[in-house]
């Protein structure tokens, strides 16, 4: 085993680690938080372009026509999962703050670390990260509409599409554009093929810098807010328990296998806390709990994802399994 295979079947340690890290300095010196808040948007960006470098796009283009998946994938993080989450924020106080923080991570599915804990579970990481443009996308333009239809006009309002756009822009099409000439760069040049595999080394490394950055810079908003924010954790919880079993059901209508499966369940439960933190720090003043609201369900997903990745190819889809489950 070489040393990168090492990293890479310990990265969840990694992650641990970086968590610890983060958690160590966002309570032992709060005053670091605005300055570790301004790496947030560039260590995203590092962290998307490394991921895409991960697969070959001859092999993203031929993952990308399996249409099967991609209809799949869409249906169930934009027909079922609103449906979820307008059924679990009914649960919550009606503090505008508190609901539009939930339902921007809730409503956004997942595009950069639901590839490595697809790969953890044994799942099929290629068709993920084939969709994961899509995805954003798509969300781009369903989730204002979502917002208004749960929250409101006055409260979707506050939501501007401009550091969406931003997002998208900066997170996914740069980082996707200078994944695919860094390709075409390493098929010419031997100084091409040695930065590619440079970069190799970075996924794991990156995905742990940017779990510390983010939860070392905003820890202080949950710490201030933790009363508010309580009532957020039953709401993730019980998203993280719901969303497998309705990901596994909807893999078997569509007959996937066990690999094709745990990829579209892993899409459904994981959300795309990291990306849509930019947009919550965006908000206008009196949403100042958003971000921290944004921040708890990432505490919450990481500890869930140690159990999921387990039970899910062990109980959930396992291999050679038959579509007999019924939730």
């Amino acid at each position: 085993m070489d040393a990168k295979d090492w990293l890479q079947r310990r990265q969840v340690v990694v992650y641990a680690v970086a968590v610890a890290l983060a958690l160590g300095i966002g309570v032992g010196r709060p005053a670091s938080a605005p300055v570790l808040e301004g790496f947030i948007g560039p260590v995203l960006a590092v962290l998307l372009y490394v991921t895409f470098l991960e697969i070959p796009f001859v092999r993203l283009r031929r993952a990308f026509t399996n249409g099967r998946f991609v209809a799949a994938t869409l249906g169930l993080n934009f027909l079922v999962v609103p449906v979820v989450v307008w059924v679990l924020i009914q649960l919550l106080p009606p503090e505008p703050a508190v609901l539009v923080g939930v339902c921007l991570v809730l409503l956004t599915p997942c595009i950069d670390y639901v590839i490595t804990f697809t790969d953890i579970a044994g799942g099929d990481a290629e068709q993920v990260l084939a969709t994961t443009p899509v995805l954003l996308l798509v969300q781009l333009l369903v989730l204002p509409v979502y917002l208004w239809l749960f929250l409101g006009r006055e409260i979707a309002s506050a939501v501007e599409a401009g550091p969406f756009v931003e997002a998208f822009l900066t997170l996914i099409a740069l980082p996707l554009t200078l994944a695919w000439l860094t390709e075409l760069w390493a098929g010419r040049s031997a100084s091409g093929r040695t930065w590619q595999a440079t970069m190799g080394w970075l996924p794991v490394p990156m995905l742990g810098v940017t779990l510390f950055v983010v939860i070392a810079s905003q820890l202080p908003r949950v710490r201030e807010s933790i009363d508010q924010i309580a009532a957020v954790v039953p709401v993730y919880v019980a998203f993280l328990v719901v969303m497998p079993l309705l990901g596994r059901l909807v893999a078997d209508r569509a007959g996937m296998d066990a690999g094709e499966g745990r990829a579209l369940v892993f899409t459904g439960v994981t959300r795309n806390s990291l990306v849509v933190l930019p947009l919550a720090l965006a908000l206008p003043a009196g949403y100042e709990l958003a971000p921290a609201v944004v921040v708890t369900q990432t505490l919450v997903e990481l500890s869930g994802m140690v159990v999921l990745t387990r039970v899910v190819p062990a109980w959930l889809l396992p291999p050679g399994r038959t579509n007999d489950f019924m939730p």
